[in-house]
């Protein structure tokens, strides 16, 4: 169900709900507030005539004509119909009628009216040809009964007075379905239009289309998610992007040394290469499937990291002992280059927490790195530094350097700067990138410094145990 028709029938809902509320608890708020209205008019009318008018009258002040013009006066100033009514029934003066003795006596009407301050729905066919509203209000001469005045007014006066507040409030109420209507629109506005601007983006992006624009001009958590979702699309495109490399790389690693293997071997099998020359083109097909297996084990190995499959077996163990180890290995190369491996240690031994074979294998990378770019009769210092509670593994070189472009990218996977394609063909640009995964799974930091011309130094940490 759309947001969109929830909130329409969330407003036709309000409407409905209101529109009850007023057609039935305020219409009778709206009668009682008139009838209220009405007898309180009544009430106050016929008490002051009863205080005033009549005493005087009684006093001997006015006549029953001069009462009756007053009684009419009253009536017609307030819209009331006035009787002046003695003690017995009997009606005295009528203020509708002028000059003539009214004929009315209690034998036409129910005298509880006279009983009651207020009476409703008092028929008196002799006189009024519908239902009337009476209030009656007695006064007393010399402190006996005298008599009553009576004020009539119709039923459906009160009933007009009714409809009239009932009339302002049904304005009240388009007034209040047309608020209604604007915040339904605004929430619309602000809720509906951006969801569906961002369910569009979505769908683009869902697409392929990395390049399609989200105008989420709002500043509030609408802008937020746009933004999220911006800032994701572009890690997608990123790693898409990273993705096609790989892949290219994957493609061109694996494409020159089949290439190499397929070729001397169907050279050797034809005969085209001479047998005596055999051993050194098998030398060749042996480099160049030890080159494959190095890169597929790499690859698996950074598979393994992605998954989420690098599992850490964390132990003390005595860093200097490793490195020595590693310089050991690589003794006959270093021979072979005239490179000279030099330790440099804090101390004799250096205990830290670290899974052993992975900090092995990082160092092994980064020493056959250093190895491959120093030049012959050079040094590469191998070291560990005591700083705090932190071990520093230092791997320096002093071979041909990182370009500065490229000593930002020098851990991204396949990445090999100019220099290094060129002089390493049997590299996988991929030993930095599996260093830096292993390192980081140790919830440690490697750092690289290069000059280009003077050397190279990766360093990482380890904690001591």
């Amino acid at each position: 169900m759309r947001i969109s028709f929830k909130l329409g029938l969330s407003y036709l809902m309000a409407i409905a709900i209101l529109s009850v509320l007023v057609n039935i608890w305020g219409r009778d708020i709206c009668k009682d507030k008139a009838e209220s209205k009405v007898k309180t008019q009544l009430s106050t009318t016929v008490t002051k005539l009863a205080d005033t008018s009549v005493s005087n009258y009684y006093d001997g002040v006015g006549t029953l004509g001069s009462m009756r013009v007053e009684l009419s006066h009253v009536g017609t100033v307030v819209g009331v119909r006035i009787w002046l009514v003695n003690s017995e029934g009997t009606v005295l003066v009528d203020s509708s009628m002028s000059g003539e003795a009214p004929d009315i006596d209690s034998y036409d009407y129910d005298i509880r009216i006279l009983e009651q301050n207020i009476s409703e729905n008092v028929i008196i066919s002799s006189a009024f040809n519908e239902p009337m509203l009476a209030c009656s209000e007695p006064f007393t001469y010399n402190y006996r009964a005298a008599g009553y005045i009576c004020a009539f007014m119709p039923m459906s006066r009160m009933n007009k007075e009714a409809s009239e507040y009932i009339e302002i409030m049904n304005v009240g109420m388009l007034i209040i379905f047309a608020v209604l209507f604007l915040i339904f629109a605004a929430i619309y506005l602000y809720t509906v239009i951006p969801i569906k601007t961002i369910k569009t983006a979505a769908v683009e992006y869902a697409k392929g289309n990395y390049d399609y624009e989200m105008k989420i001009k709002s500043k509030d958590e609408f802008k937020e998610l746009s933004d999220t979702i911006e800032y994701m699309v572009s890690e997608l495109k990123q790693n898409e992007e990273k993705q096609r490399k790989f892949i290219a790389n994957i493609s061109h690693d694996f494409r020159s040394p089949l290439t190499s293997i397929k070729g001397y071997a169907e050279a050797l099998k034809d005969g085209t290469i001479p047998y005596e020359n055999k051993d050194k083109y098998l030398d060749i097909i042996q480099f160049e499937s030890e080159r494959l297996h190095k890169l597929t084990s790499s690859l698996l190995q950074l598979s393994s990291i992605d998954s989420g499959g690098l599992s850490l077996d964390i132990k003390s163990f005595d860093i200097t002992k490793v490195i020595r180890s590693i310089a050991d290995a690589f003794e006959g190369t270093c021979r072979n280059k005239k490179i000279t491996l030099k330790l440099k240690f804090d101390e004799p031994k250096i205990f830290v927490d670290a899974d052993q074979a992975r900090i092995e294998q990082v160092i092994y990378n980064l020493t056959d790195n250093a190895i491959k770019f120093s030049p012959k009769d050079s040094d590469i210092i191998l070291g560990v530094q005591v700083k705090g509670v932190k071990a520093v593994v230092r791997v320096k070189d002093y071979g041909c350097g990182i370009p500065k472009e490229s000593i930002n990218r020098v851990f991204e996977r396949f990445y090999k700067s100019d220099l290094s394609r060129g002089k390493d063909k049997k590299g996988t640009g991929l030993g930095l990138s599996i260093a830096k995964e292993i390192i980081s799974a140790h919830d440690e930091e490697i750092r690289v410094i290069s000059n280009e011309g003077a050397g190279t130094e990766f360093s990482f940490t380890l904690p001591i145990s």
